[in-house]
């Protein structure tokens, strides 16, 4: 796995997570195709540029969705 590899698997995740609906770690696996190392270090990618949040409701797991940074001024 290299740098460009992950950022490659970010965009796949990113993809996925702009149809603005909560994922879980399963089905982000799942639809993306990638194993739990490459989705990990993909959700870390976004997750460092401040893409997506991650919330844990009732302890069922994380949910991931996009960060929307809106600008104004």
């Amino acid at each position: 796995m290299n740098k460009h590899q992950i950022g490659l698997n970010a965009g796949i995740v990113w993809h996925l997570l702009n149809d603005n609906k909560q994922w879980n770690y399963c089905d982000l696996k799942k639809a993306s195709g990638l194993s739990d190392k490459d989705l990990s270090a993909a959700i870390g990618w976004l997750a460092r540029e401040d893409k997506i949040d991650f919330r844990d409701e009732n302890n069922d797991g994380d949910c991931y969705f996009l960060n929307v940074n809106v600008f104004i001024g």
